[in-house]
């Protein structure tokens, strides 16, 4: 008889664990009679778990009890009867002797994530594998006698889990339980347990309180460290000789990242923005925030097993008389911190490149401040921008059962949704047409779709039409759902663009930057459309600011605040965006942070040049700053004096392909000429559901692709940079890998600059730099 006991989840950052409570009555044994029917009912409710729960992301964010605790139970009930799997042996490689106990700082397969040969592989599968097989499966020994395990986390931890792994994954393992690793835990002294945890002090000192005594938590432990553990704490870990022997492994993984990408990741360094960019007088926090920032972007390359030459956005200084300030050495003192660590990695981490096979661009979020806050009309960014997702989750309403009220149901917009993979990254426009021509064209060759459709009008159907129906319905209703959810969101996104007159200020936002509409227009808008959002006014003015950051001085600033009826908060995001980007000098011709010279006399500014021949969708001319940086890195065109590079390549570096590859990089288009951009040309599928665009690229197509770039921005990425790296990995040859402290959307990256720490309080009274 099994008793089961629910317990209320308990809430860990944006996500949660949840935990159930499953005890074997000891009044009763279960017979071998019992255990073939028990073996069925958990069979059948671990398979439904499995397909209601497959993204770990989902799981943990919907926050459903977590049924698989009973399972342990069980499993342990069923071992002791005599049922085991077979052992699957473990070794250790360049292991360190701790008194006879063997620890490991990470291994690395030959193969499994080289970038010189074998499958290839992108930086979320290899996050992925190095996760569930270098990590998990290890755990299975020859020593191990329990087949089901507990896997321990922290706050950390389990969103590196969640961004690289789904629920099913990790039951695959063996993984029966994931628990927090400061909540109250039931004893499970039968069973193994895995620790991925931070090489914290607090959460050593829960680890042997777990292990330590006569009666540990668990049987064994598993232990495996997101970044390099302090040698202290190796000494405190080897002091207790009551756990030392009931340590199964004590490793050093060295991956300590979201992979939120299959191209990029973040550091997750929120207040990374406030902490380097606030008050100068306070650089203690700044200091911490670079050094954990620098630990895990050296982790990226541990787990890519790439050793970059690194160059960084040098400190802009006006003359040799002007003390050169922390924020303007952030990139400079970022490129040193990861450096110490990469010669901290080819000393420690086995087969770790000992020449360079990649680059690293630091730059910092000053380097363009209109990004951040531009409209960006990709399908990707407008639904995150108009419709108040939670990250990646959507919500939205389904009819009920039975005719009852409409049901809520949340779904994650994600990699495993093939039709969001294809447009993700294309104009909404573009998105909303290739919508309708998937539905068309499904509806027009799947049989079920065609009989639903056409028994609309015709009366009843036949039975051969109904067989016909039922044939084609498991799959007719899997298509159909992932169709009509994004023609839903599509339809919602056209709706508010409509509604709000979107295209109007998206339109004069463009022109602002591109140098064919000033301050009057501005002006004029504001004056004329006074029903637009306060969010879009001060978006409006930000690109302002940051383009003529004079206007703002003194009582132009006040007036136009006036005229855009903004509140304090905004005058202070308005002044800290100006702040961020230094003090403006209308003597001189300025070189901004943007990389484009204009003089500040004239009426009409443009801080970007345009690209295209021809606009293939309205809206698409605007383009990040990175995009013209990475492809001056693939050209070998970057300035030394602006980016320098603390290990200076060799002439015959640049454009060389990996070992392997049969085409060289194609002649490189001038980061001046004008061609269409074709992230925006329009793409066809024939069969109104398979992707078409990201889903047919082979491994075999990176292979021959030339070493990878990679460019990290410090203080927040934004979508059209992420979109700008995959459009750039396809016409460079070379695979460009985003990364950042945080990736932001313009709601967020509005709330984090109000936060900006400045030397006094402002107010619409005393706007000025």
């Amino acid at each position: 008889m099994v008793r089961c006991r629910l317990r209320t989840s308990s809430s860990i950052g944006p996500l949660r664990f949840s935990e159930i409570s499953s005890n074997l009555s000891t009044r009763h044994a279960l017979s071998f009679l019992q255990l073939p029917l028990i073996i069925i009912i958990f069979s059948l409710i671990q398979l439904l778990i499995l397909i209601s729960y497959r993204n770990l992301n989902l799981f943990l964010s919907l926050n459903k009890p977590f049924l698989f605790h009973s399972f342990s139970s069980f499993f342990i009930a069923s071992e002791k009867l005599g049922f085991r799997s077979s052992p699957i042996f473990f070794y250790f490689s360049s292991p360190i002797e701790i008194n006879g106990f063997a620890t490991m700082s990470m291994s690395l397969s030959d193969d499994s994530s080289s970038s010189y040969g074998g499958e290839y592989k992108n930086l979320k599968q290899i996050s992925r594998e190095r996760l569930l097989h270098e990590m998990l499966r290890s755990a299975k020994t020859g020593d191990s006698k329990s087949t089901w395990k507990v896997l321990i986390m922290d706050k950390l931890t389990v969103k590196i889990m969640s961004h690289s792994c789904k629920m099913a994954d990790i039951t695959d393992e063996g993984v029966s339980l994931v628990e927090d690793i400061y909540k109250r835990r039931q004893p499970l002294p039968t069973m193994d347990a895995i620790y991925f945890i931070q090489p914290t002090r607090e959460n050593v000192i829960m680890f042997l309180s777990d292990m330590s005594g006569r009666k540990p938590l668990y049987r064994k432990a598993f232990v495996f460290f997101s970044s390099p553990i302090a040698r202290e704490l190796v000494m405190e870990i080897k002091k207790d000789t009551l756990v030392l022997p009931r340590i199964g492994a004590l490793r050093e993984m060295n991956l300590e990242y979201f992979a939120i990408d299959s191209q990029g990741f973040i550091t997750n360094n929120e207040r990374a923005l406030e902490e380097l960019f606030g008050d100068e007088e306070n650089n203690r926090k700044a200091v911490a925030c670079l050094n954990v920032m620098a630990t895990r972007i050296a982790s990226v390359f541990a787990s890519l097993r790439e050793f970059p030459f690194v160059r960084f956005r040098a400190a802009r200084s006006l003359d040799a008389n002007t003390m050169t300030t922390f924020h303007d050495l952030i990139p400079t003192k970022l490129a040193a911190g990861v450096w110490d660590c990469l010669m901290k990695y080819k000393k420690s981490v086995p087969n770790f490149p000992q020449t360079e096979t990649c680059e690293l661009l630091i730059i910092d979020r000053t380097i363009d401040q209109i990004a951040p806050v531009i409209h960006e009309w990709t399908y990707d960014a407008m639904c995150r921008d108009l419709l108040n997702m939670e990250g990646n989750k959507y919500v939205h309403e389904i009819p009920g059962r039975n005719g009852g009220p409409p049901e809520r149901k949340e779904v994650l917009l994600e990699d495993h949704d093939p039709i969001w993979l294809e447009l993700r990254h294309a104009h909404i426009a573009d998105a909303s047409e290739r919508l309708h021509e998937k539905m068309t064209n499904f509806i027009s060759k799947n049989k079920a779709a065609q009989i639903q459709h056409g028994s609309r009008g015709s009366g009843e159907m036949s039975t051969r039409d109904l067989q016909k129906m039922v044939q084609a319905l498991p799959q007719y209703s899997e298509q159909i759902d992932k169709l009509s959810l994004h023609v839903e969101i599509a339809g919602k996104v056209n709706s508010i663009i409509r509604e709000t007159g979107l295209r109007e200020l998206g339109q004069l936002e463009q022109d602002l930057v591109f140098g064919d509409a000033g301050m009057k227009d501005v002006i004029k808008f504001l004056t004329t459309k006074e029903d637009t959002s306060r969010e879009n006014k001060l978006r409006l003015l930000m690109i302002l600011a940051a383009i003529y950051p004079e206007k703002f001085e003194g009582e132009k600033g006040l007036n136009l605040m006036k005229v855009a009826k903004l509140t304090n908060d905004d005058a202070i995001a308005i002044n800290n965006l100006r702040v961020l980007g230094g003090e403006p000098d209308a003597k001189k011709t300025s070189t901004s942070g943007f990389g484009l010279k204009f003089d500040m006399h004239k009426k009409k500014r443009a801080v970007r040049k345009n690209r295209a021949e021809e606009e293939t969708w309205q809206l698409s001319r605007f383009y990040p700053i990175i995009e013209e940086l990475i492809e001056k890195v693939s050209k070998n065109e970057l300035s030394k004096e602006d980016y320098p590079c603390l290990n200076d390549p060799s002439p015959s570096f640049h454009g060389t392909p990996y070992a392997g590859s049969v085409t060289q990089n194609p002649p490189a288009h001038s980061i001046r000429s004008r061609r269409t951009p074709t992230w925006a040309r329009p793409r066809g599928s024939d069969d109104g559901y398979s992707s078409d665009s990201v889903l047919k690229h082979s491994s075999s197509d990176f292979k021959k692709m030339g070493q990878r770039i990679f460019i990290f921005i410090v203080g927040g990425a934004t979508r059209s940079e992420l979109r700008i790296c995959h459009k750039l990995t396809g016409k460079l040859k070379r695979e460009v890998i985003l990364g950042s402290s945080s990736i932001d959307d313009p709601a967020q990256f509005i709330t984090k600059l109000k936060m900006l720490t400045t030397a006094q309080e402002l107010s619409l009274d005393d706007l000025q730099i």
